[in-house]
Parts: structure tokens; sequence; C-alpha cells
């Protein structure tokens, strides 16, 4: 069966450069251990030795089980540029796959349906287990349905990347390949709950928490503070996540001109936002941020546009600074579009299709 690489299925915006990361990270080592992926014993006669799988060494794994075919359908050379979406491994969007073939096809074994399974349960915390199920199940039928894979480069060596990506998913697992970026790159979580037109409390959307964490910020705020921080109009296109750099003309509120208990709000908020992910990547956001000044340096926004329900508990928000972007859309559902990095020379290739939302 040929699979077919370019064309038709998004528009690039533009394209980022790849590089190597200066440090290596051990990667969700505690959250492999509980998605169930069986562990390696020592050998007879000796005491038992663990090897705790990692996301990064299950892709080794499952790379090596791929036949010729299979390849050529789902892995690419580490800066592989698509006709119409441009450096592959470097595209976000909202709703897509970035290879044609299913994890729940029969153009996958079993086996490597399972290990695609174990990636991404060592990419998110286990803790969200339950909430992520959820999510899949609502918005493509369970996981692996209508999602897709790739691997660029070549696992195993310095320079790889996983990149897990379907409607409401855009995740990535790259063994720190990617120079300056957390993630490996922009990634987006999303979840359309009861209703592709959700309600304005948001029933049943499993990340609609963060923003009412993010509304008891600006209810802190005094008057002049809600001012700074509400803006009445022209709220970027949701895809619009490319850095602005330390001479950037952010949105809303400084986090410098918030009060203590509002900056250790602001923390907590944060902290919300990474609680999905695996520790790994939520310290790497950490170090990517502390070295751009911190959430110091960062602007906090709330749009007016899109307040669903006219009740003033603000649906879109985004928490901004130089290479530091988590922007939260709200309406009609929740779409969450992230890019963290630790400079903001690194470019953006993103998509946003507004029609299968």
């Amino acid at each position: 069966m040929a699979i077919e690489r370019d064309g038709g299925w998004g528009q690039p915006i533009n394209y980022a450069s790849g590089h190597r990361r200066d440090f290596l990270r051990q990667a969700g080592a505690v959250a492999l251990a509980a998605s169930g992926i069986p562990l390696l014993s020592g050998q007879a006669g000796a005491a038992p030795v663990k090897e705790v799988k990692t996301p990064e060494t299950l892709v080794k794994t499952l790379y090596d089980t791929f036949s010729v075919e299979q390849k050529k359908a789902v892995c690419f050379d580490w800066n592989y540029v698509d006709k119409s979406r441009g450096l592959l491994r470097t595209r976000i969007e909202n709703n897509w796959k970035i290879t044609k073939p299913s994890i729940q096809s029969g153009f996958f074994t079993a086996e490597q349906q399972s290990l695609m399974r174990g990636i991404f349960d060592g990419m998110t915390h286990p803790g969200w287990r339950k909430r992520w199920d959820q999510q899949l199940n609502d918005d493509v039928g369970g996981f692996g349905r209508q999602q897709s894979i790739a691997v660029f480069g070549k696992p195993g060596t310095n320079q790889f990347e996983f990149v897990l990506a379907s409607r409401h998913m855009t995740l990535r697992c790259d063994g720190n390949s990617a120079d300056h970026v957390a993630f490996g790159g922009p990634i987006l979580y999303a979840h359309e709950g009861q209703a592709t037109f959700e309600k304005p409390n948001h029933p049943g959307n499993v990340f609609w928490h963060q923003a009412l964490a993010a509304n008891r910020l600006y209810d802190m705020f005094n008057g002049k503070q809600r001012t700074q921080a509400l803006v009445t109009r022209g709220m970027p296109s949701e895809e619009r996540v490319e850095f602005g750099g330390p001479e950037g003309r952010f949105h809303g509120i400084p986090v410098t001109e918030m009060s203590a208990d509002q900056k250790e709000h602001m923390q907590s908020v944060l902290k919300l936002l990474l609680e999905p992910f695996r520790q790994s990547d939520r310290d790497e956001v950490t170090r990517c941020l502390k070295t751009q000044g911190g959430l110091d340096a960062c602007h906090l926004a709330f749009y007016k546009e899109g307040d669903l329900g006219k009740d003033g508990l603000w649906d879109n928000w985004r928490l901004e600074g130089p290479a530091f972007v988590w922007y939260f859309r709200g309406k009609p559902h929740v779409h969450v579009w992230v890019n963290v990095a630790d400079t903001p020379k690194i470019e953006l290739n993103s998509y946003q299709d507004s029609v299968g939302v």
C-alpha cells in the first residue's frame, strides 16, 4: 500500500529549524511504570534489576518492529519538509493526522498499538489517565481511533522525535533531540465536552478547571488591574502562538504588577497547566521559563470577545512571555495551544482548522 507523504492536509505558516539540545533529561520513568508496560528483569540467578521503560526507549522498540512498508508510511528524515505543511516534525494543528494510517487499524500490529499506548501514557501524567481517556473517547472515539503517528530521525540515536496527532491533540516525545524547546516543540490539547458549542460552564470538559483557576486570579485584581488585564478587542487567532521576544508587545497585565498573593496564585495556575504532563516536561518548561526571567517576564490577558453567556467569566485567556505562550481558547469549546522555548528565535509552523474545530 502506497502512502502519500505530501499535500492536502493543511497550510503552513512558516517553518522552524531544528537543533540539538545541550542537555539530556531522564524522561517519564514513573509514568511508564504506571502504564502497564512490562519491565525487564535481570539475569537468572542475579538480584532482579528493573529497567524502567521511558517513552523514548519505547519509541526505539516500536521503530525496530516496523516493516519496510510501515517505515515508508510513518518514518521521515529529521528535517523532512512536506510540500504543503513545511518542516513536518514542528507542525501543530487542532484537527489533523500527520500521516494517513490510524493507530487502531490493520496497518499496525496489536503489539505496535500497545507500544504506542505505552508511549502516550509515558508522555502524560499517570494521575491524568482517566481524564485523557475521557477526552479521547469524546473527541475521537478512544485511543488510537483517528489518531496518527510519525517518527523523525532514528530512535536510539541523539536525534529523533515521535509525534502523536489527531483531532484535539498534538503531543511529542523527542528524547531532548530538538534544541531549545520544551515538549519537543509546540503542543496542543483540547476537548469537546458535552457539545461542540459548550454551555458557559463547559460541563464535562476535563480542562475547564484551568480557566476557572485563571479567572479566580482575575477576581483578585483591583479595578486598575482588571482594566489592564481585560482586552476588549483584538483577540489573536488561536493558532498565533509565535514568540514576541523580549521587546514583544504583549496583551494584558504584567505579572510584575501583581501583588505577592496574586503572584502566588499565578504560580498555582501555571502548576495546573503543567499537571497533565510528565514530570520531565514540567521541569523543562520551568527551565525554559527561568531563562527568560520567569513568570515576572510574562503578561496575563483575558479577552472579552468570545465570552460565553456574557457572564464575565472569561473563556479565552493567554499567558505570554518572550519565548512562552499558553493560549487557552474556550469558545466554542476548549483548545489550548502551547509554545515554550528558552529562546524566541524558534519559528512557528501552525495551522488552525476552523471547519474541523
